[in-house]
């Protein structure tokens, strides 16, 4: 059997450049400074969404939470919310999480099912409750406490990737391949002190029921700060290993430019990671001043990273550090 392939598409589209909606004369004041950096060419809607958002009054939440949405709601994004590629089982299971680097709150939910926006729910866990991250069936019914309705979460497309592994005579388990990592990473700074990180993912395909990887820990597969944010994508079990975005953070902090903690991290990365020439180890940064970076480990599976900057969006691909 092939692999299920989710990636094809963003590789195709090589450094291509996307020019988004202005926002409204009205709110130019509250949207100058505002800038939004996301993973994948599906970042650039999100981006734009995230302008909008903030232009019209919204907060940095907002605009990223919102963001965030407008991807977890397409069906045709595979990796992410609802038309999510299910676990072995054939459920669809999605992580999230959210970051205020101003107050340096956190909350996000793992194992969530039936819902198609976790990182609505994770903001709500952070805004409403003590804990930090919820899981599994706990998680569901503080969704559903806080007015969110379960609904099935498989597409026909899904459910028909699903159907092919499941039938397969030597289907491949746990693991399918590198290509199917992808998240929705999401940042905000708005020049004003405001840093704001998210993560939103339907982990791995057909992976084992209850598997958690980076995405909805905090310092993993986002973080933020006074000094800025990071977010992570690829494969997220080694990846959580490294606590990725806060070592990028950190290194920001210490006064590293984002470019220059992006590639430290994937030098460190490159000392003791596995597959470091086919496997998907990618990461995103900006800081506080609106600086950004992004890198991958290798040219074979290279990170698009979207940009959202004076009210205009671009799509680029980051440096890889192996060839």
């Amino acid at each position: 059997m092939e692999p299920i392939d989710r990636r094809g598409f963003l590789f195709a589209a090589g450094a291509a450049t996307a020019t988004l909606a202005s926002a409204p004369a009205s709110a130019q004041t509250h949207n100058a400074g505002a800038i939004f950096l996301s993973t994948w060419d599906f970042g650039v809607e999100a981006n734009r969404r995230a302008g909008e958002i903030y232009a019209g009054g919204g907060s940095l939440l907002d605009a990223v939470e919102k963001g965030i949405n407008l991807v977890e709601d397409d069906p045709n994004v595979t990796s992410v919310g609802y038309g999510g590629l299910p676990n072995s089982e054939g459920e669809v299971e999605l992580d999230a999480g959210i970051m205020d680097g101003a107050t340096h709150r956190a909350g996000s939910v793992c194992n969530l099912h039936k819902i198609k926006n976790p990182i609505s729910v994770a903001r709500l866990v952070m805004e409403k409750t003590r804990h930090t991250t919820m899981a599994g069936d706990g998680a569901l019914r503080f969704a559903i406490e806080m007015g969110f309705t379960p609904q099935q979460l498989l597409t026909p497309k899904s459910l028909e990737e699903w159907l092919r592994w499941r039938n397969a005579s030597k289907h491949e388990t746990f693991w399918i391949d590198a290509r199917n990592h992808d998240t929705i990473g999401m940042l905000g700074v708005d020049g004003r002190g405001g840093v704001v990180a998210g993560c939103s993912t339907s982990g791995l395909a057909c992976k084992i029921p209850g598997r958690v990887a980076d995405s909805p820990l905090v310092g993993c597969g986002y973080y933020a700060d006074a000094a800025g944010a990071a977010a992570a994508t690829g494969n997220g079990d080694v990846m959580a290993n490294y606590c990725t975005s806060v070592f990028i953070v950190r290194r920001i902090a210490q006064g590293a430019h984002p470019q220059e903690a992006c590639d430290d991290l994937m030098r460190l990365m490159a000392r003791s990671a596995p597959n470091l020439r086919d496997d998907m180890y990618c990461v995103i940064a900006i800081d506080r001043h609106g600086e950004i970076g992004a890198a991958s480990m290798n040219s074979k599976q290279p990170l698009q990273y979207a940009l959202w900057r004076n009210e205009g969006g671009t799509l680029h691909t980051a440096p890889a550090l192996l060839g």
